[in-house]
């Protein structure tokens, strides 16, 4: 039977219902975040744990990213041989592997399990604006939107409660905690295996694969998803040692670093309807990139007020990524076009982000202070807001 709502036409099915869909969506888009950046606040826990050195502790940060890059190309290829529900089913499943691993004991399972756990996130990451395309194409923006909010709100969540869970529970449980949000998505988005249907072979003209790397619009969303990634994944590492370099407290500092995580929801209620109502992105696209750089210039010049400057980088950064997530929908024209991009995109975003809190790092070090990484932080800012510029024109990429 067919329920009221259901779509129909380019991969077309039978749901259980859209507000079941929508559940899990949503479930599985709880995943896409937490796991990965509630590490930072246990982060010197866990390296006395294992008398890790300052580069093997920055690698509890990359791998998960270097996966995600990785793997950002292997998710549609994925999903043209078993289907969007099995391939976001079997990214559920990496997850709890990988968090399971990751909080065994062992120094080479902590290692490994991050790595395994990032594969996860990786297709899920990919995959979700496809669904998005397919199933919800006259709501990208506003879905794209609670998608946004989903995530912003379970890492804020998990973050805030990694120090206070770690003291009564130890690092490993702590870390194992995380293992309610891939368990929850899976037993909500099982019901989607039930109406499945069996991947559909498009023609080679649809696909959107290769000829992608050759079009310059789909560079502009790259770059854009891409400086995003670097400077977001750059703060979140760095920006409790920025505080407390400035003089905050390392508890004050772990607060602001889950009110940055918070401030991001506000762009996720409110930009789903505003992109809708606009005719391009294109003044949003230069927005966020002004916000950002307005966040990173008052970190340098005031950072007494870092409870203001802190927040707005959260509110432009998911700004950005909401835009981001938009625009591979938007710039597409099928389902398998916008997980081709959205694998494009996710591949140099999150290798060009691997290499943010290493160079941020080497740049501190040998100037001696944060100033010169937080004015490149600025500038590229700038760029942001460029690739906003073009990547928010209404146009299609030409495959």
């Amino acid at each position: 039977m067919t329920l009221p709502g259901t779509r129909t036409g380019d991969g077309a099915r039978i749901n259980s219902s859209r507000a079941l869909l929508l559940a899990g969506l949503l479930f599985v888009a709880a995943n896409l975040r937490a796991p990965v950046t509630s590490i930072a606040p246990v982060l010197d826990v866990v390296s006395q744990a294992f008398a890790l050195t300052p580069g093997e502790a920055g690698l509890l940060t990359t791998l998960p990213l270097l996966a995600f890059g990785i793997m950002a190309p292997v998710a549609p290829m994925l999903s043209r041989r078993i289907g969007l529900e099995r391939s976001l089913f079997l990214a559920m499943v990496f997850l709890i592997a990988g968090i399971l691993l990751r909080s065994a004991g062992p120094a080479w399972c902590l290692f490994t399990g991050i790595a395994v756990l990032g594969v996860g996130i990786a297709i899920a990451n990919v995959l979700l604006p496809s669904l998005v395309k397919r199933d919800f194409p006259a709501s990208v923006a506003v879905i794209t939107g609670l998608t946004a909010v989903t995530m912003s709100t379970a890492a804020a969540i998990a973050s805030a409660a990694m120090v206070p869970l770690v003291h009564v529970a130890g690092w490993q449980l702590t870390l194992a905690s995380m293992l309610v949000l891939p368990a929850a998505a899976i037993l909500v988005w099982a019901v989607q295996l039930g109406h499945a249907e069996p991947p559909i072979a498009e023609p080679p003209q649809q696909r959107g694969g290769g000829h992608l790397w050759r079009s310059s619009l789909a560079w502009q969303v790259t770059l854009f998803m891409g400086i995003n990634s670097f400077l977001y994944y750059t703060v979140v590492a760095w920006l409790p040692s920025i505080l407390t370099e400035s003089g905050y407290k390392p508890a004050t500092a772990g607060t602001l670093h889950g009110l940055m995580q918070l401030a991001a929801v506000l762009p996720g209620l409110v930009f789903g309807p505003m992109i809708r109502a606009l005719r391009d992105q294109r003044l949003a696209g230069v927005a966020v990139g002004l916000v950002m750089s307005a966040s990173f210039i008052g970190l340098l010049v005031v950072p007494a007020w870092a409870s203001l400057w802190v927040p707005l980088f959260g509110m432009g950064s998911n700004g950005a990524l909401l835009l981001a997530l938009t625009f591979l929908a938007l710039r597409t024209g099928t389902s398998r076009q916008t997980a081709a991009l959205s694998g494009m995109a996710q591949c140099v975003g999150y290798l060009l982000a691997a290499t943010g809190p290493i160079l941020a790092g080497v740049l501190h070090d040998t100037s001696g202070g944060w100033a010169i990484p937080l004015a490149a932080g600025a500038i590229l800012c700038l760029a942001l807001s460029v690739f906003g510029l073009l990547a928010g024109r209404s146009r299609l990429v030409s495959v």
